[in-house]
């Protein structure tokens, strides 16, 4: 199916990059990387923070290098327990302007 943001990537658009919600306020960068790198080879991981206090927001974005591996990640993670959250897990969207 034909998005506009089809017009931006040049027609191809790949679902690599992953949004990651509901995580524990305790998680790290490495931490998410190692869980998401059990479907697949991580090529980022970022947890989000407050800029003034440094603490997680509750959410990050995980990028794989090809899109068999991030909608790998998304069948086994969302929904999926995780200290007592279940994650939510889909493909990132662009920031609004």
């Amino acid at each position: 199916m034909w998005s506009p943001r089809d017009l931006v990537n040049g027609g191809d658009h790949k679902m690599n990059k992953l949004y990651v919600g509901n995580l524990p306020y305790n998680v790290t960068n490495e931490k998410l990387s190692e869980m998401f790198s059990e479907v697949g080879e991580v090529a980022s991981a970022v947890v989000i923070t407050d800029r003034q206090t440094g603490r997680s927001k509750g959410f990050g974005f995980v990028e794989y290098g090809n899109e068999a591996d991030a909608k790998k990640a998304v069948e086994t993670f969302n929904g999926k327990d995780f200290d007592g959250r279940a994650l939510v897990v889909n493909e990132a969207r662009p920031r609004a302007e």
